[in-house]
């Protein structure tokens, strides 16, 4: 999700440090790198090993430490940030960014940054009500500083009010928001399917066909990057889940995507069927290993899973795939007909870059209206986001 994103993270001496380390470890779910610098303070209250083995990265907090080779390091960490975090920003290094002090590694780097830079403060609820360092934050606010407020609850001194440091999910959603601003998917459930299924013949040979899995995982990546939550009905990929795809469900045969489908439909606002469900199933399994010099199958028809959706799906928005040898655009259109879909992605697998286990695709998009548009080939994560586009248009 964040992959090829650099985040600097400032960590000041409060008690609120041992979340920062959450911090890290979301950030690094969602594929970014992270640098941590840590005031001389803050290492009084976690140690710097903590997010050095979190980040796998070195800490900097010394900016006179040796260096093992030649480098301005605050200048050189200000450049390679896209976004810095403060987490947890006591009053002191709010007070220090307000006036332009830069006195050690931290504000010096942030002084010489020009990426956003997002502030968590924590503090005892009377500092942080104190009218300096409201004025101090709202100078910071003017010149172009993002702050996620903190929150009312027991503080570390023992007493109550405001000062709490938001959560570590916020922060790093706060964070993800600020990096990817299209949240055009924020509050949408999405229901992907992705994946072949296969069907056994004995005990040690299936039906199956090509599909990687590649086009729904990176259309389920693209709604989580807008700011949608996904539902993965998983089939067999050859592809790995980034960490924060976390709720899928794993099934083999189609009548198990079928179910599986059924059974989450009802929770979600767009349904995506990127998934290649094999379309026959035996008649009668083999328990055993065939050995047999020649071999007759008889197959039978699994269940449709998009037309059976397409009959219960109301004014749920259903998203359905037709890889076709000829024939497209005739074919499409019967089968957003047939199936009651609201758009059909087509692609001809007989053409050099589209169809099954590659990384590109060529797809043409078609709407129950008649709509037609054609693309060139394009990587299956820019794929992923027209479709997306074209979602937002229904």
């Amino acid at each position: 999700m964040l992959s090829s994103v650099n985040i600097v993270l400032g960590v000041t001496g409060g008690i609120a440090c041992y979340k920062a380390c959450e911090i890290v470890s979301r950030l690094k779910k969602l594929g970014a790198g992270v640098d941590v610098i840590m005031t001389k303070n803050a290492t009084e209250f976690v140690q710097p090993l903590t997010f050095e083995s979190l980040s796998s990265r070195p800490v900097t907090v010394d900016m006179f430490a040796p260096k093992k080779k030649f480098e301005v390091e605050h200048i050189s960490l200000a450049k390679k940030a896209d976004l810095c975090i403060i987490a947890p920003a006591t009053a002191d290094v709010i007070a220090k960014l307000a006036e332009g002090i830069a006195d050690d590694m931290l504000t010096t780097t942030v002084l010489a940054m020009k990426c956003k830079i997002l502030i968590a403060p924590a503090m005892n609820t009377n500092m942080y009500e104190n009218p300096i360092t409201q004025k101090h934050i709202q100078d910071l606010k003017a010149r172009g500083f993002i702050f996620i407020d903190p929150v009312s609850g027991r503080l570390a001194c023992g007493d109550k009010g405001v000062g709490k440091m938001a959560e570590p999910i916020d922060i790093v959603s706060k964070a993800v928001e600020i990096l990817i601003p299209n949240q055009d998917f924020k509050g949408k459930k999405v229901l992907i399917t992705a994946g072949a299924t296969r069907e056994p013949i004995d005990g040690v040979r299936f039906i199956t066909n090509k599909s990687s899995g590649k086009m729904g995982l990176e259309i389920a990546k693209a709604v989580i990057k807008r700011g949608g939550q996904v539902k993965l009905v998983k089939g067999l990929t050859s592809v790995d889940i980034p960490g924060y795809i976390q709720d899928i469900v794993e099934v083999e045969t189609t009548q198990q995507m079928f179910e599986a489908v059924m059974d989450n439909v009802k929770d979600a606002d767009i349904i995506i069927k990127a998934a290649a469900p094999s379309d026959y199933k035996l008649k009668n399994k083999f328990d055993n290993k065939i050995k047999d010099e020649e071999l007759t199958l008889s197959l039978v028809k699994n269940p449709d899973i998009a037309k059976e959706v397409g009959k219960i799906k109301g004014d749920k928005k259903l998203i359905i795939f037709c890889a076709e040898t000829t024939d497209l655009i005739e074919n499409a259109l019967k089968k957003i007909k047939s199936k009651n879909a609201d758009l059909v992605v087509a692609n001809d697998v007989t053409k050099e870059g589209a169809g099954f286990d590659v990384d590109t695709n060529i797809v043409t998009i078609c709407t129950k209206d008649g709509q037609v548009h054609a693309y060139d080939k394009m990587l299956k994560s820019e794929v992923a986001n027209v479709i997306l586009d074209e979602i937002t248009k229904l």
